[in-house]
């Protein structure tokens, strides 16, 4: 392969050796692999071949979704309360640059230290997935005429959206390094810490946040185009939860060095600050509590939802006894109740094949 294979893992950019020979399932590894990244098969992980084979029966465009209900209730003075506007307004601040902070963390970042072609090609996917909800909010701006530079910049003029927003970013800006390389117990903990910030609490426990927001309106029929777009989101992000998780649990797997008790105890320190903020941001997008919502049940379903992460990486639920106050949210957020939950529009992209959700 590479001389660059002498000094850490490969990224599939190194020169071309004449005569090299062929890539074995055991040559794999998820990180710092030194086998050649540019070849696709022998499959190794199945699971992230099926999740890109799942994420591509699950297409899905935002401008195929009428906003014309949704404009008409935005345009009725009457048809929702100040606290109403102001929580969509809120959260569509949080979301449109949201989409654009992982999508970058997934292309400058994970990425490159990836060491596995197809969870890379899974990556690809997820990251037109990541495009297309970045536009699933600048559908939903233009067609409400908000006014987007309040929109696209709240992450710079709102302390509690700016707040998450900063606190993620510290999670990526190492890996996005041109100097920096996995391959250390060190270095390796830095691109778990990034997996566990991005995929376990920015889009397994704040994202869920959002969608109990957008979807309580939906359920009393209101904003309905939104909240239908929001439900296909919310079905994407299901699918990347569960591929960060098996990434994250395959790297443990591969390498127990990484999973000590130290390191253990800080992710549950990142989820702990990372609630401290996301109760700060409720507090700001329902000071008066909105839909039977307020802060105070919104921070007891966010406990909830992190004590399922941790179970799902191995760490010790930090709020044990957490409830779920939003029992409707179950058949939504459950990938095998969710076929249900979405058949009438997911069958119509399916093509070849029935979706596994299993």
């Amino acid at each position: 392969m590479a001389t660059a294979m002498d000094h850490g893992a490969v990224t599939g950019l190194e020169e071309v050796e004449l005569g090299a020979g062929r890539v074995h399932v055991d040559d794999k590894a998820i990180i710092n692999c030194r086998a050649d990244v540019n070849q696709l098969v022998p499959l190794k992980y199945q699971w992230a071949w099926d999740k890109y084979l799942n994420g591509c029966a699950n297409h899905w465009m935002p401008q195929e979704v009428s906003m014309a209900a949704d404009i008409a209730t935005w345009n009725d003075p009457e048809a929702l309360t100040d606290d109403e506007r102001q929580m969509l307004k809120r959260s569509f601040g949080f979301f449109a640059s949201s989409e654009s902070l992982v999508a970058n963390n997934l292309v400058l970042g994970i990425y490159k230290h990836l060491t596995n072609p197809e969870c890379r090609q899974y990556l690809l996917r997820q990251a037109f997935e990541e495009a297309v909800h970045g536009h699933c909010f600048q559908y939903i701006v233009e067609s409400l005429d908000l006014d987007e530079g309040e929109i696209f910049n709240m992450y710079r003029e709102m302390p509690s959206v700016h707040n998450k927003a900063a606190w993620a970013l510290q999670y990526t800006q190492s890996l996005s390094d041109p100097d920096f390389k996995t391959g250390t117990p060190s270095t390796d903990q830095q691109f778990l810490r990034d997996l566990i910030a991005f995929y376990v609490i920015f889009e397994g426990i704040w994202f869920y946040a959002g969608f109990v927001q957008f979807l309580s309106l939906g359920r009393r029929n209101k904003m309905t185009g939104t909240a239908e777009q929001v439900q296909y989101i919310m079905r994407d992000e299901s699918m990347h939860l569960n591929f960060g998780i098996d990434v994250i649990n395959q790297i443990k797997l591969e390498n127990p060095h990484l999973w000590t008790t130290e390191f253990q105890a800080e992710a549950r320190q990142m989820i702990l600050e990372a609630m401290e903020l996301e109760v700060e941001s409720a507090r700001d997008t329902m000071p008066r509590g909105v839909l039977g919502m307020n802060a105070e049940n919104l921070a007891e379903y966010m406990r909830f939802i992190a004590n399922r992460r941790c179970n799902q990486i191995g760490l010790e639920q930090p709020f044990p006894g957490a409830e779920n106050p939003f029992p409707w949210m179950s058949e939504m957020m459950d990938l095998k109740k969710e076929k249900n939950f979405f058949e009438t529009r997911v069958i119509e992209y399916q093509t070849g094949g029935s979706l596994s959700w299993d």
